[in-house]
């Protein structure tokens, strides 16, 4: 809405220095410092509420891990925090024309809404099972069909909509067509409610240590973003061997807004966290990340810009799985790890809380890193 503003002004008056913000480098820049600012402004006074309304986060006194017990007094569905300040800037500083500005803010706000719906019965309610599992699928998988519909059938994506980029190989991308033009979409739009599942569940496994998942997360816009600004140029994603992605750039500043909000959020929920994001922020951050991905056809890569949430995620399996057989099996049930998602194994190993966090972030920077590359080792 301010960019709108701006680009009036621009060709009504032509003001000095207004033209820089018809770069989206520019609006990026602006919208992370934005998100940031609100962040940290609206943070201490969320907080404050929060604790005013006794809205605590709720513990299982059966987790294991005493030292947990202790964070039952920290108030949580902060994710309000990161929701606020990355919608906003968002609305300000992205194109309201473009069809990828919507797709991203609707799809961060309904899952927003879906954790959201689940914080209030496990905290206002006090009912600790929270919103029924089936319930919230029903809200994920809506979603992504919702959004794999609209990336189907839009007639902007027809060139590309079930094309994807496979990472490490040159000019090589993965055709979601094989049963034909006409059948297509009966491949391609559960894989987009897949990815949109997984990863929001993902970053809510994620979400067991303070500065986890919003750091993690912060880390994952960042090349997001990243990604999102060269497939949206057709001069570096020609000299990258990459799809162009006409309109992709507004993520970019999406993906700023993200991090920016995440970044404020670790002001307050890094070791000892004040605040806990909930359901309310790990759904709509997990949702975005997800979404963003497969807007930008790199869904593929997902695993590696993600490789904390999908390690995460894969040691509940792992440890689910092999507990089942080995009690059908011998009838005792056998642990792979002491204690999952994964980062509770370390707990049980004895790291301290902040020094498993920042490990797993350096962590996500290296897999980060080793993601860019995939844009030149082609």
């Amino acid at each position: 809405m301010l960019y709108a503003l701006l680009d009036w002004l621009q060709q009504q008056y032509q003001p000095p220095g207004f033209g820089a913000f018809s770069f989206i480098t520019t609006r990026t820049a602006f919208a992370a410092a934005t998100a940031l600012i609100i962040s940290l402004l609206i943070g201490g006074r969320i907080i404050k509420w929060l604790e005013k309304m006794q809205l605590r986060e709720v513990i299982r006194e059966d987790i294991g891990l005493d030292h947990h017990l202790d964070k039952a007094k920290t108030p949580t569905m902060g994710g309000v925090i990161i929701l606020l300040a990355t919608l906003v800037p968002a609305l300000l500083w992205m194109s309201l024309d473009n069809i990828y500005t919507w797709m991203i803010i609707i799809t961060t706000l309904i899952l927003g809404l879906v954790g959201f719906a689940d914080d209030y019965i496990k905290v206002v309610k006090k009912d600790k099972s929270g919103l029924h599992g089936k319930f919230k699928v029903i809200g994920q998988v809506a979603v992504g069909l919702v959004l794999g519909a609209i990336l189907y059938w839009w007639p902007a994506f027809s060139e590309f909509n079930t094309l994807s980029t496979v990472p490490f190989l040159k000019d090589v991308n993965i055709d979601y067509a094989i049963l034909g033009d006409t059948w297509s979409w009966l491949i391609y739009i559960p894989i987009v409610i897949f990815i949109v599942t997984a990863v929001s569940n993902a970053v809510n496994l994620t979400d067991g240590l303070d500065g986890l998942a919003s750091g993690t997360s912060a880390i994952a816009g960042i090349i997001l973003g990243i990604f999102a600004y060269v497939s949206g140029r057709v001069d570096f994603s020609g000299f990258l061997d990459i799809m162009y992605l006409p309109g992709t750039g507004e993520l970019t500043i999406f993906c700023a807004s993200l991090v920016g909000a995440c970044m404020g959020f670790l002001w307050y929920n890094t070791y000892p966290a004040e605040v806990f994001m909930g359901d309310t922020g790990s759904l709509a951050l997990g949702g975005a990340i997800g979404a963003v991905a497969v807007m930008i056809s790199k869904e593929l890569l997902l695993p590696i810009i993600c490789g904390i949430f999908f390690v995460e995620t894969l040691s509940v399996i792992i440890q689910t799985t092999w507990f089942k057989y080995t009690k059908r099996k011998y009838g005792e049930g056998r642990r792979v790890f002491l204690m999952t998602p994964i980062h509770h194994h370390f707990e049980k190993k004895g790291w301290p809380e902040s020094k498993i966090v920042v490990r797993f972030w350096i962590i996500a920077v290296l897999l980060g890193i080793i993601s860019l590359l995939t844009l030149k080792l082609r």
